[in-house]
């Protein structure tokens, strides 16, 4: 009787933990990666290592120590134009009576910045601090890129295109500037409460450096988007001036410099003065105001034409902002390219750096799926080629001697930016603007 007492109570516990054991819940299994997360993790290393090779080429031929370059010093704007205004701003002054200072007082900063370097030159630490901010460029694309589950599109972009460029990126203040913009876009994205105001205070600063980062402001979502990163980029940018303005003298003296600017021989104006000079035009380029510009009959006339033309481009600009829908994130950096090309292909200057912010903008479009823009980038992308055919491979025979080569080259590189601004403009008009339905007709 008590063997079997025992194995009754033996096959109670049993039974009693098997029931438990099946009652208690499965240890968690890790998630399963997504698909597209899987990608992203594949197609991650073959991108860093194609940033890192041609950084690894391009950075040190900027700085003159890559066995591929040979000696030699600095490139000019870096040794001569930027070593020049470091000296009279580290002086304590705005450069008075040096044309090639057009730009606003915060552009005083990406050029003392250099000497709290320790242990390098000007031009070696400019250069340095430059590659910095193209490395901090990549590794924001690429963490909003991951973390957001989105393609690498825009981080390929900016390795790809800039490395076309050559070294030229390395030796402006542009790479600076367009940090700054980028910085700004992916900032408006974030889903804060002080993501609108920390947009505006961004884009001011990068705006009182260059003036064209004001137009992101040009896709603000309406109503109170809108006023908040508007007045936060006036406050900040009226503070930083004016900063700027007390703590050395001749802050605005970039305004009267830029009165006199002509039409410079890269420029989309400059086009029918290059073939002229075939057909038995009396003109000729002249190194003035900072860069080389066409003198002569009709130059006047035709600057005249392309200030005037900007006119219905942003005239463009404020008819569809009062049309189009801008509640979608995509919208506020596809409104940037587009207007930041716009103000491009109507401008006097087409300068090479001036590829650096359309490909720093057209990658921020790209790092959405959404976006309006990716032919658009394409079309950047091709005409960084023709860029840097034309600068410096083909400009002595452009400027200098009118090369037939030249010429065809320039054209390409314009007909690609002007068909890339009306391309950006009709797609971001047909996303953002709904379709008209037609008024039914009145019923009997």
């Amino acid at each position: 009787m008590p063997d079997q007492t025992a194995a009754r109570a033996t096959a109670a516990v049993t039974h009693a933990s098997a029931i438990a054991h099946a009652s208690a819940p499965a240890p968690a299994s890790p998630p399963a990666a997504t698909p597209a997360s899987a990608r992203l993790r594949t197609a991650f290393p073959p991108l860093l290592a194609a940033w890192f090779l041609t950084r690894l080429w391009l950075v040190p031929a900027a700085l003159k120590i890559s066995p591929f370059v040979g000696g030699g010093g600095l490139d000019p704007s870096v040794s001569k134009v930027y070593t020049g205004w470091y000296a009279v701003l580290s002086g304590g002054s705005f450069p008075l009576h040096d044309v090639s200072w057009q730009y606003p007082p915060g552009a005083a900063l990406p050029i003392l910045a250099p000497g709290l370097v320790p242990g390098l030159g000007f031009g070696h630490a400019f250069i340095v601090l430059a590659a910095l901010c193209d490395a901090a460029i990549f590794v924001l694309l690429v963490r909003v890129a991951r973390r957001r589950g989105r393609s690498l599109a825009g981080p390929w972009l900016w390795t790809v295109g800039l490395a076309v460029l050559s070294t030229m990126p390395w030796n402006r203040f542009d790479l600076h500037v367009t940090a700054l913009a980028m910085l700004a876009l992916v900032t408006a994205s974030a889903r804060h409460a002080w993501a609108g105001r920390a947009f505006g205070a961004v884009t001011a600063l990068a705006a009182v450096i260059k003036v064209w980062p004001a137009l992101l402001l040009a896709g603000t979502a309406r109503g109170r988007r809108t006023r908040t990163a508007w007045a936060a980029a006036a406050v900040t940018g009226a503070a930083v001036t004016a900063a700027l303005a007390l703590a050395m003298p001749n802050a605005f003296s970039f305004l009267s410099a830029q009165e006199s600017r002509g039409i410079q021989i890269e420029s989309v104006g400059s086009l029918p003065f290059h073939v002229a000079r075939h057909l038995g035009w009396s003109g000729t380029w002249a190194a003035k105001d900072g860069s080389h510009e066409f003198v002569g009959p009709w130059v006047d006339g035709v600057s005249v034409a392309m200030q005037v033309s900007t006119v219905p481009a942003f005239g463009w600009l404020l008819w569809w902002r009062r049309r189009s829908d801008r509640t979608g994130a995509r919208v506020l950096p596809d409104a940037a390219l587009t207007a930041t090309l716009l103000f491009v292909v109507t401008s006097r200057v087409i300068s090479p750096q001036y590829m650096v912010w359309l490909l720093g903008l057209a990658a921020v479009c790209l790092l959405r799926g959404d976006t309006t823009q990716r032919p658009v980038a394409l079309l950047i992308l091709a005409a960084c080629v023709f860029t840097t055919l034309d600068f410096p491979l083909l400009y002595r025979g452009l400027r200098d001697d009118a090369s037939w080569l030249s010429i065809a080259n320039l054209y390409a590189r314009n007909l690609l930016l002007l068909a890339a601004a009306w391309l950006s403009a009709r797609r971001l008009w047909r996303g953002t603007v709904p379709a008209r339905r037609p008024s039914a007709p009145p019923s009997r």
